[in-house]
């Protein structure tokens, strides 16, 4: 279901596997809302384009942070607290969407303000239906804040 004033967004994915990263682009393509999806593969990079420092200087602000927590140089769960403790960045929706479905993972995230936690099914066919089932949420029900720049 695509509601007319559904507005694409940029969806910022900090993903170190190629596979998820994949099947989550093909799930985002297939939803044709045409949402830009960046893709940085580890804890460091995410930061670099979130404050847009490096290769990351013309990087847009995203409007939705899609987090892996098992991540190479700084794991998801530091870059989630780092987002949520600067007021620049506070505002940003952040989906932990990981393979961990240890009850200690989801009540760190939470406690770290992350907006959702899902664990990534292993079935191709779920895992992008679970990906589309975010986008729609929070491109065609939730109201995000406009973009501050």
């Amino acid at each position: 279901m695509t509601l007319p004033d559904a507005t694409p967004i940029d969806v910022l994915l900090v993903e170190d596997d190629p596979g998820d990263e994949l099947m989550t682009r093909e799930a985002f393509e297939d939803n044709k809302i045409g949402n830009t999806l960046h893709v940085v593969r580890d804890g460091e990079e995410a930061l670099d384009f979130l404050y847009r420092r490096g290769a990351h200087t013309g990087a847009p602000q995203p409007d939705l942070i899609l987090l892996d927590l098992n991540l190479p140089k700084y794991d998801g769960r530091q870059v989630l607290e780092k987002i949520k403790s600067d007021p620049e960045l506070v505002h940003i929706p952040v989906v932990v969407l990981t393979t961990s479905s240890a009850e200690e993972d989801i009540l760190r995230s939470y406690k770290l303000h992350a907006n959702a936690y899902v664990t990534k099914p292993v079935d191709l066919d779920q895992f992008i239906a679970a990906v589309r089932q975010i986008d729609d949420f929070f491109v065609q029900v939730v109201r995000l804040p406009h973009r501050s720049g």
